[in-house]
């Protein structure tokens, strides 16, 4: 056979679908990839509703990640960086906390700070110092342990722990008990420490989008959903057959493979509201942070970075407590009023995630392309695979499209 005669369909038009796209074109190959939405992204999107840009749950770029360094052009995504540190409001008082070896603002603001003790903030020095040096491959041959414990375990205060890095990083692993593995909290920490996080200016589904820019040859088709897949191809309600040679999933797939449908993936929610506010109280490119038992976890001026002229807010929140939304937005109103003296003009849209990240019980940096494998055509993409990460998404679907260029190999 040759290479134009391979049958070759992916499913899902995600950042991993999309990357292991761009290495089967590259090796001669024109995919078809089927997507039940309307467009590319999977999890990664962006609305534009009256000018605004909205992404759908609050999404950075971290611009160390090594995979997206080899498939993104970052000077065409016209990055809006943010600053490295947080504000954090606590006790109606506004905290600036901060990298000052990456931007020397932080410096005074962060010595003199009331969040840590000195040994907390050499310790952090550290911990900085240490994991610019350790490869990431052996972070993620660490035992692992979860996130709390190891900050425990490396000696810092309870106040630092509660003051900082539980609302820092429970927005990112989008759960409030820092249960998430060391293993993931050293490769982001890492990922900070090393380069910018950022927004493209035109949302976060530019990354997407300038993937799918890269493809010349695949073929796209959307607003299709596949309910089954098998080593034949690809089984659509109402619909024939699609013939498939190989298949890569890059989407949930327990629902589509027989062996799989005991196996649910567990996931990760939240939701993300924008609001349009009288005023404005984080003038920089800062996130915001709310320690303690509030439903705020998180908060930053859309508007700072898109320089949009209305103060829009974007707030996440990771844990809901099961309230409607209505109510929800009333609490979550006050509690920036009372907590961060803003106050709130309008209430434009709450964006509910219930499937934000994939709860995995261990993480992995990587995966042998032969792993991928599923059934004897069929390969595995996603972040589901490795880690809940932008930078897993792409290393996923690289392996799977490796998975399955090992497989033709011997054939042609």
């Amino acid at each position: 056979m040759s290479k134009k005669d391979f049958k070759i369909n992916i499913v899902g038009a995600g950042i991993s679908g999309l990357v292991a796209a761009i290495v089967l074109e590259e090796n001669g190959y024109r995919p078809h990839i089927f997507e039940k939405s309307d467009r590319v992204g999977g999890r990664v999107k962006t609305d534009v509703e009256n000018g605004i840009v909205l992404d759908r749950g609050f999404q950075v770029l971290l611009e160390a990640y090594p995979m997206a360094q080899k498939y993104l052009d970052y000077s065409k995504l016209e990055l809006q960086q943010f600053l490295p540190g947080s504000i954090i409001f606590d006790k109606n008082k506004v905290k600036k906390f901060g990298d000052p070896l990456r931007n020397p603002s932080f410096l005074f603001p962060t010595a003199f700070s009331s969040l840590a003790t000195l040994g907390d903030k050499l310790k952090v020095f550290q911990l900085n110092k240490e994991l610019k040096q350790k490869k990431i491959a052996d972070i993620f041959n660490e035992k692992e342990m979860a996130t709390l414990e190891y900050l425990q375990n490396r000696g810092f205060s309870e106040k630092v722990i509660v003051q900082f890095f539980q609302p820092f990083f429970s927005g990112i692993f989008l759960e409030t008990k820092l249960e998430t593995s060391s293993r993931m909290f050293e490769f982001i920490f890492k990922m900070f420490a090393e380069g910018q996080a950022s927004v493209p200016k035109s949302g976060i589904e530019a990354i997407p989008k300038q993937l799918k820019s890269k493809l010349k040859k695949s073929i796209f088709h959307f607003n299709v959903n596949v309910d089954k897949v098998d080593n034949f191809g690809l089984h659509i309600d109402g619909l024939p057959t699609v013939a498939s040679d190989f298949t890569i999933i890059a989407t949930e797939a327990d629902h589509m493979i027989n062996n799989l449908r005991n196996q649910a993936m567990k996931w990760k929610s939240c939701q993300c509201f924008y609001f349009e506010t009288e005023n404005k109280v984080i003038n920089d490119t800062l996130i915001g942070l709310i320690p303690g038992n509030h439903l705020v976890n998180n908060l930053h001026y859309v508007s700072t970075l898109t320089n949009t002229s209305k103060h829009i807010l974007s707030v996440t929140v990771v844990d809901n407590r099961s309230l409607k939304e209505e109510r929800l937005v009333e609490k979550v109103t006050n509690e920036l009023q009372r907590l961060c003296g803003i106050k709130v003009k309008a209430h434009l849209k709450t964006v509910t995630i219930p499937k934000a990240l994939p709860s995995l019980a261990g993480v992995e940096y990587d995966i042998p392309a032969s792993q991928t494998q599923l059934l004897d055509n069929v390969f595995l993409a996603g972040d589901v695979t490795l880690n809940g990460s932008l930078n897993a998404a792409m290393q996923a679907g690289e392996r799977a499209a490796e998975g399955v260029l090992s497989k033709i190999k011997p054939i042609i």
